[in-house]
């Protein structure tokens, strides 16, 4: 008896990943990607809010989707036709292959170009945000050792203790080492954990400065200072949707209710919708929905 439950559970799973790989081949139907994170759970449900809305068309939406290279490789196959939260810096270097460009614009306009050209993707106008790796401290710190740069954390880092991602500390190009030879400064201590523990870590004092992300619900409600990247260490990380060419040519429609989503979100705004989904515990979906009633995206004409 316990075997033949066994057998079929595997059927069943087998099933349901054919029914997934495939489900984006029936007509009229367009899949669309939602990731692991807050924002990109966030972004993928205000594109598939907004496409039910104005479309008529069947729209899939696949959660969890842990990583760019997934979503990358599901495109590939025909298998996704939407991946509403790329960042340049990710795709630039990871997908890409291609050296680090600093300069925002640059960025955004070689991965427009190269994903057309090497995969037949469209690469959309930014959301209006990056969300970027930034150095952070209370405003206590702050105004104590009067930090608005990076560069500013020279004078006082070797009394502080800096607190970053895991990955980052050990990471090449972009990661610890590499930022102590451009910045020429190292902290006291450096203690690598999770990223959701950082803040916390920070407002208790328990850490000094902190590496965190931009558009992070928590440094708007703590009132954290961000500072600036002066030296332009880190990569930009600009936000945009990808959408798969074919797709493009089947349902020519969606191109310009996607590009309604251009400028739309800028950091402040990104950083109040993460912390409703982190800290206020709302599921993305009704976030999506909200925003997309505020701006006036359901109402008839928009």
């Amino acid at each position: 008896m316990k075997k033949r439950v066994l057998l079929l559970v595997a059927m069943l799973l087998l099933f349901g990943s054919f029914v997934v790989q495939n489900f984006s081949n029936k007509d009229d139907t367009i899949t669309v990607a939602g990731g692991v994170t807050s924002e990109s759970q966030i972004l993928g449900n205000i594109v598939v809010e907004l496409l039910q809305h104005s479309t008529d068309k069947k729209i899939v939406y696949l959660n969890n989707l842990g990583s760019a290279n997934l979503m990358h490789e599901a495109m590939l196959r025909g298998d996704l036709d939407i991946a509403p939260t790329r960042y340049t810096g990710t795709d630039l270097i990871g997908t890409l292959g291609l050296p680090t460009e600093k300069d925002p614009a640059k960025a955004l306009k070689i991965v427009q170009r190269e994903f057309d050209q090497r995969f037949g993707f469209e690469w959309f106008p930014s959301y209006g945000f990056s969300n970027q790796f930034t150095f952070m401290v209370t405003q206590e710190t702050a105004q104590k050792y009067d930090l608005k740069t990076v560069s500013d954390l020279k004078k006082c880092a070797d009394k502080m203790r800096l607190g970053s991602d895991q990955t980052w500390y050990k990471r090449e190009g972009d990661g610890y080492k590499g930022y102590t030879e451009a910045y020429d400064t190292k902290f006291q201590r450096v203690y690598p954990m999770q990223v959701g523990l950082l803040y916390d870590a920070l407002v208790s004092k328990e850490l000094d400065v902190i590496l965190g992300y931009s558009t992070d619900g928590r440094v708007g409600s703590y009132d954290l200072v961000m500072l600036e990247d002066d030296l332009k260490f880190f990569p930009p990380y600009t936000a945009s949707v990808v959408v798969s060419g074919d797709t493009l040519k089947k349902y020519p429609e969606l191109k310009p209710l996607l590009l309604k989503l251009q400028n739309t979100i800028d950091t402040e705004a990104m950083q109040r919708l993460n912390y409703e989904s982190d800290n206020e515990l709302l599921e993305p979906k009704l976030i999506a929905r909200r925003f997309l009633e505020k701006h006036n995206y359901f109402e008839e004409g928009s």
